[in-house]
């Protein structure tokens, strides 16, 4: 296989965090990252967290897929949105609110900055 086509599949341990202090609103999300490529302000990769709800803000461009688990995505003065196993969604720069991971959640992604 030549290094112009791979598969999205994590690999090996991944990087893991967890948010901020002062983000979370509620529980202890633990954070597991496989990025897979990045390459000029382009990032794509499987993020994973564990149910747990903090505060986000999103300066970049953002596309994902929920590939498993449960959550639930609501704006500043928005409804929340319940996000399961095959729904896809872009976060423009700007977007504001939480991030309540109700069962551990697992989606592909692709940042541009």
């Amino acid at each position: 296989m030549s290094d112009l086509f791979f598969p999205i599949t994590p690999t090996g341990p991944g990087e893991v965090e967890r948010p901020a202090p002062d983000r979370v609103v509620t529980g202890d999300p633990v954070f597991t990252s496989w990025t897979l490529e990045d390459r000029e302000g382009l990032y794509c990769g499987i993020w994973e967290s564990t149910p747990g709800a903090w505060r986000v803000s999103y300066d970049e461009w953002e596309y994902c897929r929920i590939l498993s688990g449960v959550s639930i995505l609501t704006e500043e003065g928005g409804a929340p949105v319940t996000l399961r196993a095959g729904d896809s969604f872009v976060l423009r720069p700007g977007f504001r609110g939480t991030w309540d991971v109700v069962e551990t959640t697992r989606k592909d992604f692709v940042i541009r900055l």
